[in-house]
Order: C-alpha cells, then sequence, then structure tokens
C-alpha cells in the first residue's frame, strides 16, 4: 500500500514562508503578479503530473483540460467493473 501524500518538512517551512509574504504584501498589484505566479506553478505541476501518470498507465489521461476528471479512463483504472459506484461528479 502506498503512502498518503505529505508534504516534506522543507515544503512545510517554504509554504509558511511564502504564506507569511503574501500575508504582510498589502500592494494588490504585487498579490496580483504574485496569484499569477502561483497559478502558473499549479498548472505547471497539473502538466507534470499528468506526463507522470501516462508514462505508467501507458497514455490514459485522467484529467480534461478542464480540471474535471475523465470518467472514461477511471474507469479503465477500475479492477472490477462490477462494483462501480454512482456517478457523483
Amino acid at each position: 500500500m502506498s503512502e498518503p501524500l505529505a508534504l516534506s518538512l522543507g515544503q512545510k517551512f517554504e509554504l509558511e514562508r511564502i504564506t507569511r509574504a503574501i500575508d504582510a504584501t498589502s500592494d494588490p498589484q504585487a498579490l496580483r503578479g504574485l496569484a499569477k505566479q502561483l497559478l502558473q506553478a499549479w498548472h505547471s505541476q497539473m502538466a507534470a503530473t499528468q506526463w507522470v501518470m501516462r508514462q505508467q498507465l501507458g497514455g490514459a489521461t485522467l484529467f480534461r483540460g478542464d480540471l474535471s476528471l475523465d470518467r472514461a479512463a477511471l474507469d479503465e483504472l477500475r479492477p472490477d467493473q462490477s462494483l462501480q459506484s454512482p456517478d457523483i461528479l
């Protein structure tokens, strides 16, 4: 069984450092710029994660461009199709 996703100690400190910098910033222009940088970083990380998953799963894509789950790709990963839960997405 794999370990749950958790931030390393270094990542926790970096998160706290950036959080404090955001809290200390009162300039709306600077906050807008930071928000755009964080959005870019988030999407880059998501693209990298999808690439790794495609490499491991042989090309299946789990997320569409609109950030919603691709139901067909998830169904391919299910070991037993008879145990499907109702669609709640």
